[in-house]
């Protein structure tokens, strides 16, 4: 870990379709493994269907970066499956495929120019352009969507 590294790193987790559903702000040089169950409590209850709403994800995929035996141990006794890459083994195990919707979506935040280039100091400022910028993803796809209706 290199701790001198200055800057922010966005962590985002996203659904199938690629909506954002919960954001974490941490500094450069912070281990993407550790926001991973920090990510998952954060998604809000889903609502809709009858009964107590949804509060966890029924899988988990990710790339090398989230890869952890102790986390896979967390979720799977949350009752969550995973489906995260594993380090050192050959590429070519099909996640990118399902991966594309949440690189989309960062790349999609970081066209806002407030959180591509980082001039705020206050962190509470710049998570609440995250949480605007989340809002506008989220409102565009919901637009698109309802267009092919």
């Amino acid at each position: 870990m290199d701790r001198r590294k200055n800057g922010s790193k966005h962590h985002l987790i996203t659904d199938a379709n690629g909506v954002p559903l919960a954001t974490k702000l941490t500094g450069a040089n912070r281990h993407d493994v550790t926001q991973l169950i920090p990510l998952v409590d954060a998604i809000p209850p889903v609502r809709g269907l009858p009964g107590a709403p949804l509060r966890k994800p029924g899988v988990v995929m990710g790339d090398r970066g989230y890869d952890s035996d102790g986390h896979r141990m967390k979720l799977s006794c949350r009752a969550i499956a995973t489906e995260i890459a594993r380090r050192n083994t050959p590429h070519g195990s099909g996640l990118g495929v399902y991966r594309w919707f949440v690189e989309q979506s960062l790349a999609l935040m970081h066209q806002f120019k407030r959180l591509r280039v980082r001039d705020d100091r206050d962190d509470a400022v710049h998570e609440a352009f995250m949480t605007l910028a989340c809002v506008v993803m989220c409102w565009r796809r919901l637009h698109a969507s309802a267009s092919f209706f």
